[in-house]
């Protein structure tokens, strides 16, 4: 179902539509997805809301070939992503988004990261690292070497949907 909603643009006041649009996903049965674009500033927003709350878990699967990258991903805003043969992480925070991609759209998102701290470097060291990372990121990209994605979320409200996938149900803390 999709609802319209009027609203003010938080980058410049203007007039908005704000965009409700429930999905049925498999693991998910109140799943809302919110967006925002402002046809005047080019401002945008998208956020995915699990409206419900599940058991703790922590998703885990071994990316070995491409095929592997698209091997979808639907973090809520509870969730925790890592990759530690990366060293990466994102982790929840009030800024934090839920959304719904693939594996190589979870290190795209990595990727603009890391270019922006590249971007902002404040020294070669820095400049260095970022581009050493940029580099593996690229290679994860390609599956060019084995590595792991782990999705823990204390709601229960993330998932990998793969055949590949382990779940392990966590106790609630």
């Amino acid at each position: 179902m999709r609802e319209v909603y009027p609203g003010t643009c938080p980058a410049c006041g203007r007039e908005i539509q704000i965009t409700h649009h429930r999905l049925e996903i498999p693991h998910f049965p109140d799943l809302l997805l919110v967006s925002i674009a402002c046809s005047a500033c080019g401002y945008r927003h998208t956020d995915t809301l699990i409206l419900g709350e599940g058991k703790p878990t922590r998703w885990t699967v071994r990316v070995e070939e491409p095929a592997d990258l698209s091997i979808r991903v639907v973090r809520s805003t509870t969730g925790t992503i890592q990759i530690p043969e990366l060293g990466l992480a994102v982790e929840p925070g009030t800024a934090c988004e839920g959304f719904v991609t693939n594996i190589e759209g979870v290190l795209s998102r990595f990727e603009e990261a890391v270019g922006s701290v590249l971007a902002n470097a404040e020294s070669e060291d820095e400049r260095g690292a970022a581009l050493r990372m940029q580099g593996r990121i690229a290679a994860a990209r390609e599956a060019a070497f084995p590595f792991t994605v782990i999705l823990e979320d204390p709601a229960g409200n993330s998932v990998l949907v793969s055949e590949k996938a382990d779940c392990l149900c966590l106790d609630r803390a």
